[in-house]
């Protein structure tokens, strides 16, 4: 609850008062029906540059008048009927009606659309010059270029998709593993969407009891319903709590795991990292302290996104230089998500190998013995009791281990132990910030319950929720907010 110095809320007062019909108006957010724009916007839908073809969007009311106008058959003649959802072959051509290029058209009518308007998509050759030559042509014939993202924001605007599946477009175009693809498209098909339409109507529910028992205050039913909303706003508080907790398996995944390979100098840090990013990317020599700046490679494993980080060898040192470097990596081994230990199997275990285990004992760590080619005589069994994480013996000559490590790294990130597993991923900081909101709002609600206050004051936090909820969805969102989101997506898109 926010302040106790609020007027308390009636029929009778001048406090804003959501009645019961008032509370579905909460619920439907912004007029969502078609809002079919008066103007015609075209954009390259691929990557700018050379390549097989490019498609050129248009979409609006003009759509195919403008392809009508600019388009001929391989006869060169004018199409009579443009029939919706089919190719044709011919010609873009210019005011002369000159071919300027050789093309596949498709026209596509509203609102069975991305945007639920009228669109043509132009599929020409991949080039500049025709690329170019053609949007002039589309310009021309009374279209305007698309802003950032505005195709998408059409089809926001035009109630086809909500704002967390929009945003789930760009999240897709701009994955960098298997993983935040899928679950990219999981949010663009609704998953988190559903999730906080369901926890929204729950609490509207809640609200349209709570406003019922101030409409008619004579049935005694205050006790009864005080309980039904603590199990309610408890119920929404866990489900929150849920997504937040995927956020950091979210990062993860949409940022990369982060991999540092910690230990002495002249264990194999450097030939490790080599091992797994296929190339020679860091200098191998048998001269402890070769490694004295940190080096950073992403990789793909299995559709996981790695970045892996060579550090220098943690040791006592004379040397300024590699001070330096022994200080960065143990801030590195600080912000990692996994620190690959590596000890050499070849020798006994010595005092900064004992310091470096009971350094990062409350880390997640796999510990790596290797040289495992050579004669053993590390004592395994000592290590297990200091450390109890998991051990691989590894080789960096003929391999051994390097395919156990991968399966290992990718099991983490897949079982979730990098962070909780949830059928709805929170990847966006957006949508983290937001539920954060949303959670405190809650929480300030089931104080206000604890506290024995009216229910009607409780009604406010709930609204305060439901405000806070409706902004991942786009239901209680400002147009400026709308802006700034769809201005960092991508041209055509």
């Amino acid at each position: 609850m926010q302040s106790m110095e609020r007027e308390k809320p009636g029929r009778n007062t001048g406090f804003p008062f959501l009645g019961r019909h008032a509370i579905q108006n909460v619920g439907k957010g912004r007029d969502r029906k078609l809002m079919q724009s008066e103007e015609t916007i075209t954009a390259l839908a691929t990557p700018p540059g050379e390549g097989g073809i490019a498609v050129i969007r248009i979409s609006g009311p003009e759509s195919l008048g403008i392809i009508r106008t600019l388009f001929v058959t391989k006869k060169r003649s004018k199409l009579q009927e443009i029939r919706p959802r089919t190719f044709y072959y011919g010609y873009i051509t210019d005011e002369g009606q000159h071919p300027v290029d050789e093309v596949l058209m498709v026209y596509m009518k509203a609102p069975h659309t991305y945007t639920r308007e009228d669109v043509v998509e132009i599929h020409c050759h991949g080039g500049m010059v025709p690329v170019r030559r053609i949007i002039g042509l589309v310009l021309s014939a009374g279209a305007r270029l698309a802003q950032p993202g505005e195709f998408t924001k059409r089809a926001f605007l035009n109630g086809r998709i909500d704002l967390a599946q929009a945003e789930g477009v760009m999240e897709l175009i701009s994955a960098k593993s298997d993983e935040a693809a899928r679950i990219s498209l999981e949010q663009m098909e609704g998953t988190l969407s559903g999730k906080i339409h369901a926890l929204r109507q729950e609490l509207l529910d809640l609200l349209a009891h709570i406003e019922v028992s101030v409409d008619y205050p004579e049935e005694d039913i205050e006790e009864l319903l005080a309980e039904e909303a603590r199990r309610k706003l408890d119920n929404a508080r866990l489900q929150c709590r849920q997504l937040l907790a995927s956020a950091d398996q979210g990062k993860l995944i949409r940022d990369g795991i982060r991999v540092a390979i910690i230990g002495k100098p002249n264990v194999g840090k450097s030939s490790l990292l080599n091992a797994l990013v296929r190339q020679n990317r860091a200098i191998v020599t048998d001269v402890p302290g070769t490694t004295r700046d940190v080096i950073e490679e992403y990789i793909h494993i299995r559709g996981v996104l790695v970045q892996i980080v060579d550090t220098a060898g943690i040791r006592e040192t004379t040397d300024a230089i590699e001070k330096i470097g022994v200080e960065k990596t143990k801030e590195r081994a600080q912000t990692a998500d996994l620190i690959l230990l590596l000890l050499d199997a070849s020798r006994a275990l010595e005092k900064e190998d004992l310091e470096i285990l009971k350094w990062l004992k409350d880390r997640k760590v796999l510990i790596l013995l290797n040289k495992s080619d050579l004669p053993s005589v590390i004592e395994e069994d000592r290590i297990r009791k200091i450390s109890g994480s998991r051990i691989i013996r590894t080789s960096m000559t003929d391999g051994t281990g390097l395919a156990e490590t991968e399966e290992h790294i990718v099991g983490l990130v897949e079982s979730g132990r990098l962070g909780p597993k949830n059928s709805a991923v929170i990847m966006n900081s957006r949508h983290k910030e937001v539920l954060l909101r949303a959670e405190r709002y809650l929480g300030e609600a089931l104080s206000a319950l604890d506290s024995s206050i009216p229910l009607d004051m409780v009604t406010i936090d709930i609204r305060n929720v439901l405000e806070a909820l409706g902004e991942i969805t786009g239901e209680s969102v400002t147009e400026s907010l709308i802006d700034k989101i769809f201005s960092e997506f991508c041209v055509g898109k």
